[in-house]
């Protein structure tokens, strides 16, 4: 699908009011599904749309889930809200477009320099990360579903080149979660915004640099023809989660054979979207290099900096906040032990592949 296209139908809209109860008839259960992205985004959009066909086909039709496109029923931003209140049942996002209301959600998206995907996973499902994320959402009548990663992700794209930290001092960049808040530490004013308003954003001007996703995404958005100057890795995003939310009333309604439907589904599509980012971002890295992006890594004083800053942010954030505080020395326990490994493994065999 073109650019346009998804960019259109994930064109803002005005909130909806809560609905009517979802149809019930003759044993089908419907249920409304607004995602906080283009539906037909490739990765981040297809996640939610390969879920629900994956439910369809695995209830035999028992269960349909209506996707709404970023800003069809709700803003992208309000999803889990949507949820919590009733008007959707569940919902696709990623966890820190809610970390207003706890951010310790964070841990469940993206931390600087920490866990990558197949990290967070194994932290997940084995080392006490899933029953934390459920124990935060059970506050605000929430299930939470692993549903995909992107992996690791791009720093940015920069219409000047970052060669030294004075560099980033002041510029307008459009960036989530901890990473901008480790930004601003550095003098960056950083933006959140959604992904439809960042390519006008970055070609308008209103902003200097702009983290979207990767090569996949970024291309298809088209940010490389609003810079030339695409900075990897993502210090701030080593890997970044995504998620299915359900509401809980809407979730304990339901027989246990289509809970367990709706998880297997979720999990489906974590593996398909990984996948589909570490191919496709390799594909389209290329074919950006071929049009002639330049792509770079931040100077050694700029990584120092930000890495200072990114932990000055950890500390605050458990400071003001309990429950971030008690995911963090979760997270923080099984990086310490992930790290050693990864380090033994993998950059001995990323050195020899070169």
């Amino acid at each position: 699908m073109k650019r346009r296209d998804f960019l259109r139908t994930g064109a803002l809209a005005a909130p909806a009011a809560a609905l009517a109860a979802p149809a019930i008839a003759q044993g089908k259960i419907e249920w409304r599904l607004p995602t906080s992205f283009p539906a037909q985004a490739p990765g981040v959009g297809t996640n939610a749309t390969t879920f629900a066909k994956r439910v369809e086909e695995m209830t035999d039709g028992q269960m349909s889930l209506k996707v709404f496109s970023a800003g069809e029923l709700v803003p992208p931003f309000g999803v889990e809200d949507a949820v919590e209140q009733g008007t959707a049942e569940i919902g696709h996002s990623t966890p820190y477009y809610a970390a207003s209301k706890n951010s310790a959600v964070h841990f469940f998206s993206a931390v600087p320099f920490g866990l990558t995907a197949a990290e967070t996973t194994g932290w997940l499902r084995y080392g006490g990360g899933q029953e934390l994320w459920n124990d935060l959402y059970a506050q605000r009548n929430l299930v939470p579903l692993y549903s995909g990663n992107s992996g690791v992700q791009a720093a940015g794209w920069f219409k000047t080149p970052i060669d030294s930290l004075d560099d980033l001092a002041g510029l307008n960049m459009r960036i989530a979660g901890l990473g901008g808040e480790a930004m601003r530490k550095v003098g960056v004013n950083a933006i959140l915004m959604p992904a439809q308003e960042i390519f006008p954003a970055f070609q308008s001007g209103a902003i200097d640099a702009a983290e979207w996703v990767g090569p996949l995404l970024d291309q298809a958005f088209g940010l490389q023809k609003a810079a030339n100057y695409c900075y990897m890795p993502a210090f701030h995003e080593p890997s970044a989660g995504l998620e299915v939310v359900v509401n809980k009333d809407a979730w304990d309604s339901l027989p246990a054979n289509l809970q367990a439907i709706l998880a297997n589904a979720a999990e489906a599509a974590a593996t398909e979207t990984l996948a589909q980012f570490e191919y496709f971002n390799a594909t389209a890295m290329q074919q950006l290099k071929d049009a002639g992006a330049e792509f770079r890594i931040f100077p050694d004083e700029v990584v120092a900096a930000l890495k200072t800053a990114s932990a000055e942010v950890m500390e605050e954030n458990a400071a003001k906040n309990p429950d971030f505080a008690m995911v963090k020395e979760s997270y923080d326990a099984f990086l310490a032990l992930a790290r050693p490994y990864g380090i033994a493994v993998k950059a001995p065999m990323f050195a020899q592949r070169a």
